[in-house]
């Protein structure tokens, strides 16, 4: 067993945050779930099959390995397991495993696609899957979500990309120029080999999240003085040599328990990654491969055609149907007043940041005495929340295994990785 590394002391932050910065190739957005948003890592802990002697690194080194990493090419299978202590999100997303279809309106008019990626997402958020995975460079990635009966699969080939969902028998399809046509221009946002978009598969509103080094990123962007890193041994991933990096808050109140990152002895990619809680327990969110190849995979995998009768939903149109809901606000035909909208207040630094923001119209949770609520709508709302009272008067906490967060009753929400204790101290602290 390699040997273990000291704990790297605040004198050393500014060279991994050098690292670190060298490491943002790996960036992709992050699921959101439960009450608030949840930064969801991925796989079942870290399983090993040994560990193996390898020479000694320090965590900088492992950071700038990870930096200096330039996989294009590699397939393989991705095991993904997320537990935020939420139920299952599968039937609200139209399972993988059936049944499928567009959502329909009240008018039973088709509202959307069940291969649009971002009904997709959410299931991400919670359970186990496997995905299946292959990229050859930038420009070329495919990623599939393996069901029990049935596949969903997202295939970025130049500038076409196309997502597909067997058990619906529809497709999804967005060209890069259309899905740059609210955001600017490829050549504004600077090309994909300029970003580094070597892990994530693009789409129209974003990248899907595909393998650990997708997730590796976030956590390095948190090494900083409330930071503590090391190399923490050895493992075996995927039949493959890695370090274990082991990244951990120093700030109290935190609900992050620990990161650990397995990386590559041999290219430096992220081969697994594993988010535990502070109150202990499974991992909250754990992903690695369990089959990896970094070979170049062939071409015949990016290719796709819709099978026969298959419902195609081009992007330009089922953008343009959004967008005119969203401007309109929705059936009424009512105005959003964007004056509701608000850029959240950031409150600490580090592990333990929360965001405070205000609800439109300047009011809480509606309730079953105001008439907005069923009563029993209101009492599972009631059984998700801990109710909490303070300087700012009262509210409700609604906590997940990660993210939690308080709605007073004047519509002030308090959210962050962080315990009920340091939220309820925020809002004191705000009156």
């Amino acid at each position: 067993m390699a040997p273990y590394e000291p704990e790297k002391d605040t004198s050393e932050a500014g060279e991994l945050r050098a690292g670190r910065r060298k490491a943002a190739r790996y960036a992709v957005p992050i699921a959101v779930a439960g009450v608030a948003a949840a930064t969801i890592g991925l796989v079942p802990a870290l399983a090993t099959s040994g560990d193996p002697d390898l020479p000694k690194v320090t965590a900088q080194e492992l950071i700038e390995k990870i930096a200096a990493s330039d996989t294009q090419q590699l397939s393989g299978n991705v095991k993904i397991s997320t537990d935020l202590g939420l139920p299952s999100m599968g039937g609200m997303a139209g399972g993988f495993g059936g049944g499928g279809g567009a959502d329909r309106g009240e008018d039973g008019e088709d509202k959307g696609s069940a291969a649009d990626p971002k009904s997709k997402l959410m299931e991400l958020a919670s359970g186990t899957h496997t995905l299946r995975v292959a990229a050859d460079g930038p420009d070329k990635q495919k990623v599939s979500v393996l069901g029990d009966a049935s596949e969903y699969s997202v295939i970025h080939d130049g500038d076409e990309v196309w997502a597909y969902d067997s058990a619906s028998n529809e497709a999804y399809h967005a060209t890069e120029k259309g899905a740059s046509s609210e955001k600017g221009s490829s050549s504004e946002k600077g090309s994909s080999s300029e970003k580094g978009d070597k892990g994530g598969l693009k789409g129209h509103d974003g990248e899907l999240p595909a393998t650990p080094a997708d997730f590796a990123e976030q956590a390095l962007k948190a090494v900083d003085d409330t930071t503590s890193v090391k190399v923490d041994g050895t493992a075996q991933v995927a039949g493959r040599d890695a370090y274990r990096l082991v990244i951990k808050p120093k700030q109290s109140g935190s609900t992050v328990g620990q990161i650990t990152v397995a990386v590559d002895e041999k290219t430096g990619t992220p081969l697994k990654f594993t988010l535990t809680p502070a109150s202990g327990g499974a991992a909250v969110v754990d992903a690695g491969f369990t089959k990896v190849d970094f070979d170049k995979p062939s071409a015949s995998t990016f290719d796709f055609t819709p099978p026969k009768g298959t419902k195609v939903t081009e992007a330009d149109e089922h953008g343009k149907e959004g967008r005119d809901f969203r401007d309109k606000g929705g059936k009424d035909g009512q105005e959003f007043d964007k004056g509701d909208l608000n850029e959240p207040r950031i409150i600490g630094e580090g592990w333990s940041t929360i965001a405070e923001l205000k609800l439109p119209g300047g009011q809480g949770l509606p309730t079953a005495g105001s008439g907005d609520v069923p009563p029993d709508a209101q009492k599972l709302l009631d059984s998700l929340g801990d109710q909490v009272d303070g300087k700012f008067g009262s509210g409700t906490v609604f906590s997940t295994r990660l993210i939690n967060a308080l709605v007073t009753d004047d519509g002030t929400v308090y959210v962050g990785a962080v315990t009920k204790d340091a939220l309820v101290k925020a809002a004191n602290d705000a009156h």
